[in-house]
């Protein structure tokens, strides 16, 4: 934790000797967000409930889905952008390095900026938080923070996933997108609204129903008590992920520089 603290140090002074355009950034963030979040909003205009949700409902799974999305694509950064260290060769200095890989890549890139994507989906967190139903509790209130947690991890997983294809491809595989800007999209409704297969795919093959939809249920109190734990179990994705990783790790050959 020390060496992240550095690595954490060293990108934010990095960003803070641009200050104008780092806060003309975190605006523009903040408004690509809040634009998505104003169609969810006159969409409900129209039609005041999606399959059994109303607006504040699908209000507060939106919020909680968008900051999953923006504390991952905050700190592992570094994975999404993994194909520009293979094409540059810039992959051979850290292997040669004492540390491990995985935390190098993880501290390589900070994305300071999705404090704009993440300071939207506070505001509309208090919001929904404010104006729905929810009776809210302890237990709740640490499931909420367990669904933060888990669906960091999911969404890293997957950008770790688009890392190790690099291994293979060099170049990054666009349809990745689907899985992480496109979860961002889909997410923010309940997963139940696509279908019964969608939501097996998201269940038992890429988890977001379990940091997304079970969880939601549960604070709606329409879910069983034990939904409030699927966020650690979702935390499991991250395994296979990190054995695809080891896996392109020792098939790596140099690209060069």
């Amino acid at each position: 934790m020390k060496l992240y603290g550095k690595y954490f140090m060293i990108h934010l002074k990095s960003i803070l000797e641009y200050k104008t355009s780092f806060i003309l950034t975190c605006i523009g963030q903040f408004l690509v967000s809040f634009n998505v979040f104003l169609g969810v909003y006159f969409m409900f205009q129209r039609f005041h409930e999606i399959d059994g949700f109303t607006y504040n409902e699908v209000l507060l799974c939106f919020a909680i889905t968008l900051m999953e999305f923006g504390l991952a694509e905050a700190f592992a950064r570094g994975f999404d952008t993994f194909a520009q260290m293979i094409k540059k060769g810039e992959f051979d200095r850290i292997m040669v390095r004492p540390r491990n890989e995985t935390f190098q890549v993880l501290g390589s890139h900070i994305e300071f900026s999705r404090i704009g994507r993440i300071l939207q989906a506070i505001v509309m967190f208090v919001w929904g938080f404010s104006i729905s139903e929810v009776h809210w509790t302890i237990p709740k209130l640490l499931t909420v923070i367990l669904m933060l947690i888990g669906g960091t991890v999911v969404f890293s997983g997957i950008f770790l996933i688009y890392a190790s294809i690099c291994f293979f491809t060099v170049e990054g595989l666009e349809f990745m997108n689907i899985f992480t800007d496109g979860a961002r999209e889909y997410g923010k409704y309940p997963v139940c609204i696509y279908g019964r297969r969608v939501l097996l795919l998201c269940t038992f093959v890429v988890p977001y129903s379990l940091i997304q939809y079970y969880p939601l249920l549960y604070l709606l109190d329409r879910g069983k008590p034990y939904y409030s734990l699927l966020p650690i179990a979702a935390c499991l994705f991250l395994l296979p992920c990190l054995l695809l990783w080891k896996l392109g790790v020792r098939h790596y050959t140099s690209c060069g520089s």
